[in-house]
């Protein structure tokens, strides 16, 4: 990555992303495209029927080697890393002593090594604390000289097969080594949009090329960082620091799912993780208040920070993500409400402009998530 004169950082598509006319926003220290001329709601929709590709070399990643690197990771986060086969790839969770989240993260078994990708925010203290408690037996290589590409949409494995045949073979949440024109990238079908779809680690010398050839498809349009939000956002995906962070646990997030049943209390290989007795505790007792979807009536959107209250104008939680969803025609939001309001269909309000307004607790996502499973 280069740095511009005011210390922001550049992905290598930087040049690519002005040539195309992006609109260019600070963002976790780099300077990204917001949105393309099309407009968010169009790039949105685009993504929902055919391809987006989004840059995301913003992200963290980092290859991990040596025999122990799985068992090292296992100390790290509160899922099976040492029984993940060659291939596939699992979401997983950095927790601190409290049971708090210090960053969502995405580790594949790339046979000889385990290939991670952490969020941008969050990349230096991830890289820092990772090398602080792996050992001395564990290899961590940053890899700065990669970019990462993301592809995502019902056409994107269409498209990449035309350049990579094998990536057909892959289901959702594994990966490979693939030649893709003439570059050897590590591919994974994953993403963040609730779209099948893939992620594309290429040399950073050859990232431009590869994006050009990418977008010279009929089927592919770039995509800026607003869509990729709101994307998200009817996907019910979190977005660290908005939606999960230090003060909120893997449980009360409803991310339960994501804690391996062989790192339960029960399990095979139980804790051994930072907070794991809390989130024994939390599996066992419950939690007092946790992550619902929510749908504002009406058409005005419920932004991030709005209160959340009963009939009586009682606090009860807080919106930690919302807009307008272009899939949905509508609201959408996710936020945090007491246990005893987060049964789908209870009516709550949120604090608009001083004034209540009719929000309904929702299953998520709001849109159905379409990945690839075979």
């Amino acid at each position: 990555m280069t740095e511009q004169e005011t210390g922001t950082k550049t992905t290598p598509l930087n040049a690519l992303h002005r040539e195309l006319g992006g609109r260019m926003v600070p963002f976790a220290g780099y300077d990204m495209p917001v949105q393309f001329p099309a407009g968010i709601m169009k790039e949105h929709l685009h993504t929902r029927e055919a391809a987006g590709l989004f840059d995301v070399s913003h992200m963290g990643q980092v290859r991990l080697r040596g025999a122990a690197a799985a068992e090292a990771m296992e100390r790290l986060v509160p899922v099976d890393v040492v029984e993940l086969e060659p291939g596939k790839q699992r979401y997983a969770l950095f927790t601190n002593e409290s049971g708090g989240i210090l960053d969502d993260l995405m580790i594949t078994n790339a046979g000889d090594h385990l290939f991670v990708v952490v969020n941008a925010a969050c990349k230096d203290q991830d890289i820092a604390h990772m090398r602080a408690h792996l050992g001395a037996e564990v290899t961590l290589e940053v890899l700065e000289d990669r970019a990462l590409l993301a592809l995502q949409g019902p056409r994107a494995a269409a498209v990449l097969a035309r350049l990579a045949p094998e990536v057909a073979n892959l289901l959702f949440m594994t990966g490979s080594d693939v030649e893709i024109d003439g570059a050897v990238c590590f591919v994974t079908r994953s993403g963040y949009t609730g779209e099948d779809g893939f992620e594309i680690s290429v040399p950073a010398a050859r990232a431009e090329a590869l994006a050009k050839r990418l977008l010279a498809e009929p089927e592919v349009a770039p995509i800026g960082l607003g869509a990729r939000d709101s994307l998200r956002l009817e996907a019910g995906l979190c977005l660290y620091g908005h939606d999960i962070d230090t003060t909120t646990t893997p449980l009360e997030g409803a991310l339960a799912w994501a804690l391996s049943k062989t790192r339960r209390a029960d399990g095979a290989r139980p804790g051994g993780y930072p907070g794991a007795e809390v989130l024994f505790g939390q599996f066992a007792n419950g939690v007092t208040r946790r992550r619902v979807g929510l749908r504002p009536e009406g058409r005005a959107p419920v932004r991030e920070g709005a209160e959340l209250v009963d009939s009586q104008g009682r606090r009860i939680g807080q919106v930690t993500s919302g807009g307008f969803g272009p899939s949905v025609g509508g609201p959408v939001a996710m936020g945090y409400v007491e246990k005893e309001h987060a049964k789908p269909g209870t009516a709550v309000q949120a604090m608009v402009r001083g004034k209540p307004l009719a929000v309904t607790v929702t299953k998520m996502p709001f849109v159905e998530q379409r990945y690839y499973r075979g």
